[in-house]
């Protein structure tokens, strides 16, 4: 019988976890649970019999991990001999055995095509169990639906009847680690034919996934739950699970009643969960269709002016003022004041940077809105919060009536205080992106606008459009860019505004002497300085500098009018009076 057969007058329940139990059953096994395969075979083997003699009707191989990121030498045989040890535990009963693959780690901020490097390694592992005559899949605990699509095409393009289940990790407020939401990983999945089965697994207990799944529009794919048996706590370095396998089977036999047909354990769980589980099984008489929530819709009364000047096609002018050092505010505000008197629209507030701690930059926006009435864009970074902090910094700013922000990665913390002072780095600027978009369909009355960084000073000017499309795709409406001081940079600003659809505000920064012309060449990320500009400067005094860099800010300005939707100029010293200088000159259409 196949697993499609199977699930038509039964729920199909799988086994509980491998690499938790594995360091229960032997203390002295201290290496990653996939090389069990290799080193101990019998301990995999004898698990997976206590899996299926305690009821398990299906079981996973213990391949979770087993790829050639984590394995580059060992990722073959250990799939190889995975299969092989389950297989030949299964065949004592007639057990089902499914491929365990696990998330592919290729992701970096920097490289666009990583995506692909995703779905060769996802296609390698799929057709190395193919040869090995598997049929039934699951691909678990992942964050996003990168490379399992196309995985899932590859495995029916060459066995149109293998079983898929795509399984995802999802916090309880609806999110994965990568900051996508529920109801996206589902929208996604339902829409592709070649999988049979929706599912959570990992990181929730089996009463708050029941509540998640319950949120979800799966189509009509198969459900397919796996919590953990309650959450972890740490004694002596080692991770326990100490809910109780009673309560904890009656919650998951609980889950059939919303429509899961597969059910089983994840982290935590062993043999007695799942035999707990069985006892429960024949008691099951119904299983209920889902229920979809839906959010009640809210108007949004707050009016970002800076928004509508951008959108009719008027050229608006953002400043950024970095916040103090310190906990003293009065220079801070009266330069925004003057600013803002100035004709600035928007005031752009940078967080924290070159890794150096500031005064908050989203505190400060809430600020500077309440009491100057004043439009601002907060920068977030993601170096120095994860996505349960970076949610709740963006209620907050929507509370305050703040809606428009700015997301970049941010620069690194220095090595040299990396053993003091941690990155977070949970995401990229892209998929933070992605995450604050669906933050405003599923939490928010209307969401942010949302803006970027473009550097059009780099070598490498292609790779900087693909990810800047990439960005786009995950909902930002704009772009703000490096500063333009050189003609290499306006070319890049002149394809920037040819190929990609967002609104564009050209980065502007006027130099004050020609100290300050080298260092920002030499050592500002992002930053290009042409040899003439930096010569201009030489022996002219501070008044002199000043009125050199209202020309060539305002020259640069006018040279790149036809390729911005607007203008960003950042703040040299917090010369406030400087900018406003420019802003009089400023030819503004």
């Amino acid at each position: 019988m196949k697993v499609r057969e199977y699930l038509k007058d039964n729920v199909l329940l799988l086994d509980g976890a491998m690499g938790t139990y594995i360091s229960l059953k032997d203390r002295t096994f201290r290496n990653l649970p996939e090389e069990a395969n290799l080193q101990k075979p019998d301990l995999v083997k004898e698990i997976h019999l206590e899996y299926l003699n305690a009821g398990a009707m299906a079981i996973t191989t213990n391949t979770f991990g087993a790829n050639r990121m984590n394995f580059p030498e060992a990722a073959g045989n250990i799939i190889d001999e995975g299969f092989k040890i389950a297989s030949q535990a299964a065949a004592k009963t007639g057990a089902f055995v499914f491929a365990d693959i696990g998330p592919v780690d290729v992701s970096d901020p920097e490289l666009p095509d990583s995506e692909s490097a995703a779905v060769n390694e996802y296609i390698y592992i799929a057709q190395r169990f193919l040869d090995n005559g598997c049929e039934n899949f699951i691909f678990e605990t992942h964050s996003n639906t990168i490379g399992i699509t196309e995985a899932a095409k590859y495995i029916k393009s060459k066995n149109k009847d293998a079983f898929i289940v795509t399984s995802f990790a999802v916090l309880p407020d609806g999110f994965t680690r990568d900051g996508v939401f529920a109801s996206q990983l589902a929208k996604t999945i339902r829409s592709c034919p070649e999988i049979d089965a929706f599912g959570l697994n990992c990181i929730q207990d089996a009463v708050h996934m029941t509540e998640t799944a319950e949120s979800l529009d799966i189509g009509g794919k198969i459900l397919s739950l796996r919590p953990n048996a309650g959450y972890p706590t740490v004694l002596g370095h080692r991770v326990y699970y100490e809910g109780d396998p009673i309560f904890y089977a009656q919650s998951v036999v609980d889950m059939t009643k919303i429509g899961a047909r597969i059910i089983g354990g994840c982290c935590g769980t062993t043999p007695l969960h799942i035999q707990k589980i069985r006892e429960l099984l024949p008691n099951v008489t119904t299983i209920s269709g889902k229920k979809i929530q839906s959010q009640e819709s809210i108007q949004d009364s707050v009016v970002s002016r800076f928004w509508e000047k951008l959108t009719s096609g008027k050229k608006p002018v953002a400043v950024e003022l970095d916040p103090p050092e310190n906990a003293s505010l009065d220079k801070f505000m009266l330069g925004a004041q003057k600013l803002k008197d100035s004709g600035v629209d928007i005031l752009t507030i940078a967080d924290c940077p070159i890794a150096r701690a500031r005064m908050d930059s989203s505190i400060l926006a809430c600020k500077v809105k309440r009491e100057l009435d004043m439009d601002v864009l907060p920068h977030m970074t993601c170096r120095d919060r994860n996505l349960n902090a970076t949610k709740a910094l963006l209620l907050g700013l929507y509370a305050e009536h703040v809606r428009n922000v700015l997301l970049v990665t941010g620069d690194p913390i220095p090595t040299a205080e990396r053993d003091e002072v941690k990155s977070v780095y949970q995401f990229n600027s892209r998929k933070l992106s992605a995450f604050v978009t669906e933050l405003g369909k599923q939490s928010l009355p209307s969401g942010f606008h949302i803006f970027g960084a473009l550097n059009i000073n780099a070598r490498n000017f292609d790779v900087q459009l693909k990810l800047a499309k990439d960005k786009i795709k995950n909902g930002m409406a704009g772009l703000l860019t490096q500063p333009v001081l050189s003609e290499n940079a306006i070319k890049n600003l002149k394809r920037a505004k040819d190929e990609l659809d967002a609104y564009i505000l050209g980065g502007l920064i006027p130099i004050v002497s020609e100290r300050n012309a080298r260092f920002m060449h030499s050592e500002v990320n992002g930053v290009f300085v042409d040899s003439s500009i930096i010569e201009a400067y030489k022996g002219l005094d501070r008044q002199q500098s000043e009125d050199l860099a209202v020309k060539i800010t305002c020259d640069f300005a006018e040279q790149i009018k036809d390729f911005v939707d607007g203008y960003y100029i950042i703040t040299p010293f917090n010369r406030t009076s400087l900018v406003s200088r420019i802003l009089s000159n400023l030819k503004l259409s």
